[in-house]
């Protein structure tokens, strides 16, 4: 692989990264839960094979009781 192959290949995942955390975001807003922080993990895109990370971010003991809760209700509907 060139090495204009591995940049588009890595800024390909980088994009793919970018869409899910906006997935992420618009999801949790439905479920009434903020992550501010939720983001790319900047160190992982580093390279020219990215692993590229979502960084789910810190959030209060609200937001992760919320959340808790948010995943029972989805395993008792299961």
């Amino acid at each position: 692989m060139t090495t204009t192959e591995r940049r588009r290949a890595a800024v390909a995942k980088i994009r793919e990264a970018e869409e899910v955390v906006a997935l992420l975001r618009e999801g949790f807003a439905r479920a009434g839960v903020k992550l501010p922080s939720l983001r790319i993990d900047a160190a992982s895109c580093a390279g020219d094979d990215p692993a590229v990370l979502v960084d789910l971010g810190r959030c209060n003991l609200a937001a992760a009781q919320r959340l808790s809760r948010l995943l029972d209700e989805k395993a008792a509907a299961s």
